[in-house]
């Protein structure tokens, strides 16, 4: 600092500073450039697997196969590209954190300048609705309140003061109330804010769930097939086969088990996931992320602002005379005050309208309709009395008629003003119902008379007021008087009664809280507000309280011991950043599937350490989003739910196509490699193959991949961490399906062999496709018959299985496809023999779902 502190930093010194430390931003990492998101479209071991097999196939001579094979790498690469991209594009629209100008003093002028530019030393001023540019240090203040949940998680703002030492403003907090002047400390990454923003930076995302299954999918089909192609090497060598045959066929083979549609496949489905979610208020930043949510076991959920509105609320008043109950939430005056189930106005209640009157005019914050929403400017507890006057119809007092004021402080607890009512000077007091208590003397009577405050009347106030504090409530006890000086000390007041108000809970996250426990999943809330309010939300929620553990508690836990507590309904209070990333790191290993949601950059470390995060795309930081893998656009918890249901349809349609893909190949593989021991020509030729992979089957997966999520499919539990997504079942359901298209076929082949070699490949050939086409219908769900679920409610795959019947017929009746195919035309009598040998595949899947829900639905009985 150059002279005197008031000052200022002259411009010279200001701009040697700027140059010395940077400018006043956070690191931010730089954008992923357009060819790394490009590059690594095709880092996975499929698509790694299906660009060598075409190279691979270039170098044999099957120009074809590789180009066909090529396409669908880079229609796979496309479709990622343009996801990610798109999603980059939009978190950047998003990036509003800090504000864009702040007062300060330089030269000893005031002046507006680009928070960038502050630099250590300047001095700040600060008011009512300013955001916090830098951290400093207060050198003046007046009634200060900072609200400090973006960094803490606690909702009630925090008194800055110099008397109490608690004179520490951070990068990133609201000023709610009063004015102040500061000195810079820190800028930029060297804040309380940029700590935290490179914590996070520094964890790993790691893998998500459906990354990690497929890549353990493509490993296990990469083994498979080239195990395959060995054994089918060695076996036609022995059988005295050409070594140049044996190895194409070998070659084909392993391309035909791999099922080359599958990539593609998988990104359509994700990225029309994805856009169902911008339509539902959800930004998918990686296309995986949606279906780890739907795997999700447990979310740990911030509370401030993300299961409440962040808006202080009054919901109780307790006067000698009677209780009310006050409807509404948030800063909103749509609600009304009601006692005994009668709605009550101020005008009509003389107690009720000294009670609001001293909450009034106690008071600086001011409330205004901007647009279509309600906007709050100075302290939230004052802001909820202002509400509340609106709610009772009661008239606002000229600020003229204030004529003295003791402000609150934190060894008070309470404020006093005196104001002019007529031709008397009332004082009047707001604060902690015990410190108001301690200057009052009498009690205001239900007649209106005031009665002595005695011991028994005392303690009777104090256990309403314990009895109000045990919801979770903050309580305000109001008082006044009449004096004939302004200067009056406080002193033999008359207590009129007690305000109770909360943070009160979104009104949709009850149910979406309901539906998260129908779902299997776990609700855990880690907030840094006080334990007696994180328990009152937490049951007003919903949720089971076994107990909230603070983050004292926390540190004084073992590991073993930590996770011995979280096997019950336990809830966090008064947690820093670290224990919230330690809470995620015991859930993940205990086996948990961990999503976490928050909105400040406290929460951002959890975000990137949980397997899913999710932050919150109004209030959330920039911090936070970039952590997050999923930003909510409405902030609505209950938007989550939402999510959690197409993430569990997106992981089931993964499980549909792959199970029915892969059904597809053990059909022609079985073909192949029986007729390979036959002895015989060809049943399918490479351009046949690839014609049924890539063409019939890849349009009719897409098409299964957009079915609509089961109507029991909140009712599930959560498929568990280490569930592959081709399981027991699913090698079952191959396998059948392989045995029977794959003998059908050769059936048909060695059936119609006499009439020539070419209706012989057609037919096997044609059969497959139908096969194949009729087949995907019974992997449409799982456990639920067609009727169940509908049989015209995935139009799409109606559209498409129309389609690649139709395509097969051109293959069979257009000269351009028969010389590309090597087909023949079919009579109608052929026609009619594959039809018939297709209904097996539609008709006994459809009657084991109908045997199977008989039989869980008699043992339920039986258990009842």
């Amino acid at each position: 600092m150059t002279g005197d502190q008031s000052y200022g930093l002259t411009t010279q010194e200001a701009t040697r500073r700027l140059q010395e430390v940077g400018p006043n931003q956070l690191i931010e990492q730089k954008p992923t450039s357009r060819w790394t998101i490009l590059v690594r479209q095709f880092a996975s071991l499929l698509i790694l697997m299906l660009i060598a097999a075409a190279a691979i196939a270039a170098v044999l001579g099957e120009t074809v196969d590789a180009i066909a094979i090529m396409l669908v790498v880079v229609l796979n690469g496309i479709l990622g590209f343009v996801q990610e991209w798109r999603t980059e594009t939009a978190l950047a629209a998003l990036r509003n954190m800090l504000a864009s100008e702040a007062r300060v003093v330089r030269d000893g002028a005031q002046a507006m300048i680009d928070t960038r530019q502050i630099v250590p030393g300047d001095l700040v001023i600060l008011e009512a609705g300013d955001k916090v540019p830098a951290d400093m240090t207060l050198t003046t203040g007046m009634r200060l309140k900072v609200d400090e949940s973006i960094l803490t998680g606690e909702s009630v703002p925090v008194d800055k003061s110099l008397g109490d030492g608690n004179t520490g403003l951070f990068m990133g907090s609201n000023v709610v109330a009063g004015r102040a002047e500061g000195v810079v400390q820190a800028t930029g990454s060297k804040t309380e804010f940029g700590n935290i923003a490179e914590l996070t930076a520094s964890i790993d995302e790691g893998e998500t769930h459906l990354q990690e299954q497929l890549g353990r999918l493509a490993r296990l089909l990469g083994g498979i097939a080239v195990g395959l192609a060995v054994m089918v090497l060695l076996a036609g060598l022995m059988a005295g086969r050409p070594l140049q045959e044996m190895f194409l066929t070998s070659i084909a083979l392993a391309v035909a088990m791999v099922p080359e549609g599958l990539p593609a496949v998988v990104t359509i489905t994700l990225a029309l996931g994805a856009s169902a979610m911008l339509r539902r208020h959800s930004l998918v930043r990686r296309l995986q992320a949606v279906e780890t949510l739907g795997a999700a076991t447990v979310i740990c959920t911030d509370k401030t602002g993300t299961l409440t509105e962040n808006a202080m609320t009054v919901t109780r008043i307790w006067t000698p005379a009677r209780a009310y109950e006050v409807s509404g939430t948030g800063y909103d005056p749509a609600g009304h005050i009601a006692s005994d189930g009668a709605r009550v106005r101020a005008a009509d209640d003389a107690r009720l309208a000294e009670l609001i009157d001293v909450g009034l005019s106690c008071n600086h914050a001011e409330l205004s309709r901007v647009e279509d929403s309600w906007r709050m400017v100075g302290d939230p507890t004052e802001g909820a009395l202002v509400t509340l006057a609106f709610k009772g119809w009661a008239p606002l007092p000229d600020a003229a008629d204030r004529l003295a004021e003791i402000p609150f402080d934190a060894d008070r607890k309470r404020m006093s003003v005196v104001m002019q009512r007529g031709e008397c000077l009332m004082q009047m007091v707001k604060g902690a119902p015990e410190t108001v208590l301690d200057v009052c003397d009498r009690v205001q009577g239900p007649d209106g008379v005031p009665r002595a405050l005695s011991p028994d009347v005392r303690a009777e106030i104090e256990q309403v007021a314990a009895d109000m504090a045990s919801n979770g409530r903050r309580l305000l006890g109001l008082a006044n008087r009449v004096v004939s000086d302004p200067q009056a000390d406080e002193d033999g007041l008359v207590f009129l009664g007690i305000v109770g108000m909360i943070d009160p809970p979104r009104p949709e996250v009850r149910q979406a809280v309901g539906l998260c426990r129908s779902a299997g999943i776990r609700v855990v809330m880690i907030t840094g507000d006080a334990a007696p309010t994180a328990a009152a939300i937490a049951r007003e929620i919903g949720l089971e309280v076994d107990a909230v553990l603070t983050g004292a508690d926390l540190d004084t836990l073992s590991d073993e011991d930590l996770e011995t507590k979280l096997d019950g309904n336990t809830h966090f209070a008064r947690t820093a950043p670290a224990h919230k990333m330690r809470l995620v790191d015991a859930l993940q290993r205990s086996g948990n599937l961990v999503a976490m949601t928050g909105d400040g950059v406290n929460d951002a470390p959890a975000l990137r350490q949980a397997d899913i995060g999710i932050a919150m795309g109004q209030r959330g930081t920039d911090v936070a989003k970039d952590a997050s893998d999923l930003v909510l656009l409405d902030d609505n918890f209950a938007t989550i739910v939402g999510a959690v249901e197409e993430g569990r349809r997106q992981f089931a349609n993964i499980q549909r196509f792959v199970r029915y893909l892969l059904s597809s190949n053990a059909g022609e593989v079985v073909a192949i490699v029986v007729n390979l021991f036959l002895g015989g020509p060809l049943i399918f030729l490479a351009t046949q193959i690839l014609w049924m992979n890539l063409v019939t089957d890849g349009v009719t997966a897409v098409a299964l991949g957009m079915e609509k999520a089961a109507p029991d499919v909140m009712d599930q539990p959560p498929v568990p961490k280490d569930h592959p997504i081709l399981d027991a079942t699913g090698l079952v359901m191959i396998v059948c399906f392989g045995l029977y298209t794959g003998g059908v076929s050769l059936w048909l082949f060695y059936t119609h062999m006499p009439e020539g070699t070419d209706l012989a490949r057609t037919m096997a050939f044609t059969g497959m496709v139908l096969f194949e086409k009729v087949s995907v219908f019974a992997f449409r769900s799982f456990r639920l018959p067609l009727f169940r679920i509908g049989f015209f409610s995935n139009r799409p795959l109606l559209i498409a299985f129309s389609a690649m019947l139709g395509a097969q017929v051109a293959a069979v009746y257009w000269p351009p496809l028969q010389n590309l195919l090597h087909t023949v035309p079919l009579s109608m009598a052929q026609l009619g023999l594959l039809a018939l040998l297709t209904l097996p595949l539609l008709v006994v899947p459809e009657l084991l779902k109908v045997a199977r829900g008989s039989r869980a639905q008699g043992l339920s009985r039986a258990a009842r």
